[in-house]
């Protein structure tokens, strides 16, 4: 028979909120054998008394222990897995942060098991029930609080992707939207701009939005929601049509930010439509530096984020995290967004 504290001790919260994931060490401790003992046991190999083996597999039931392939990984290459969720792979923005991932996991000898949720929360926590149980460690883009998270990740090591470390008690790797905005808003302002409207991506306020607000009000620029339009589809047509609403509300716009490159040039094709040309009536610059944005007519203006980069650190993270370490962070554990200035504004 355990005792309450036996049974709720390994799985204390560390210092950043996330459960910690039970070892060997304390499952040899709660069964009261050695780590030997225990690896035959859950392995199923070498002699063991059946009394022993089945008080150990009772101790790590409890503390709902798996053998960590991380460890395995240190002397096996190549066993060593790691979980990424990505939330919609049809946007040409994800599969390059996936490449980047997969290239610095391939660096290190490990493999990578890719989950696409298809921007749906269901299938984001259904990601870490599944992958808490196959890899040793998960990296990806969640809209869950980390309360919800928690309750769903098994304590394996997890990192969040696009979350400031501020934002979360997890390790993650974020984009300064706020140094990148301001790059923008300042070419736009020193362009003659004072007229400038946001095609925004998130139904609550996000990083980039408040960004946008924060620095039109800077400079002393008009600003209210009817500068502002959501466009749920982050696509092209999701900017074709949230520019139309936009020019709707707003005709008197010279220059639109859009959330991201995609929406952006959707907002191209709408001006053109209705009889703006880019950039001479419309000044248009987007977010994300697809290499999309270099082959439309006129290319395009845009807050250009090394996406390679960000899935180098996230898998830097994660060998942090499953080393023992602390995570990188403050500025380490940022992207910080580039103007890159073409015609579209």
């Amino acid at each position: 028979m355990w005792t309450d504290r036996q049974r709720v001790e390994p799985g204390d919260e560390r210092p950043d909120g996330a459960r910690r994931r039970a070892t060997i060490h304390d499952v040899a401790r709660l069964a009261g054998v050695s780590r030997q003992t225990v690896s035959r046991a859950v392995n199923d190999k070498g002699e063991i008394d059946p009394g022993t083996k089945e008080r150990v597999l009772e101790a790590a039931r409890l503390l709902d222990y798996r053998p960590s392939r991380f460890a395995r990984g240190l002397v096996q290459k190549g066993a060593v897995t790691a979980g990424l969720v990505i939330p919609d792979l049809r946007n040409p923005f994800f599969p390059e942060v996936a490449a980047g991932v997969l290239e610095a996991a391939e660096q290190r000898g490990w493999q990578v098991v890719v989950w696409d949720s298809r921007i749906d929360e269901a299938r984001e926590r259904q990601a870490l029930d599944v992958l808490s149980h196959q890899t040793d460690a998960v990296v990806g883009y969640f809209k869950d609080s980390d309360e919800v998270l928690t309750r769903h990740l098994g304590g394996v090591p997890l990192v969040l992707l696009e979350r400031g470390p501020q934002q979360t008690r997890f390790a993650a790797v974020g984009i300064d939207a706020s140094a990148g905005v301001e790059q923008g808003i300042a070419h736009l302002v020193g362009a003659g701009h004072r007229r400038i409207g946001m095609l925004d991506g998130e139904r609550e306020s996000g990083a980039r939005k408040q960004a946008f607000l924060e620095q039109v009000r800077r400079h002393g620029l008009p600003v209210d929601d009817s500068w502002i339009v959501l466009c749920p589809e982050h696509s092209v047509t999701g900017g074709e049509a949230g520019m139309e609403r936009l020019l709707d509300a707003r005709p008197e716009i010279t220059a639109v930010f859009g959330f991201n490159d995609l929406i952006a040039v959707g907002a191209m094709r709408t001006a053109r439509r209705r009889g703006r040309a880019v950039p001479d009536d419309l000044a248009v610059l987007g977010f994300d530096g697809l290499s999309l944005g270099e082959l439309v007519d006129p290319a395009l203006t845009t807050l250009h984020i090394d996406k390679r980069q960000l899935g180098r650190l996230a898998v830097e993270q994660m060998a942090r995290l499953c080393a023992g370490q602390e995570p990188l962070r403050g500025a380490d554990a940022w992207v910080t967004p580039e103007l890159v200035v073409r015609e579209s504004a």
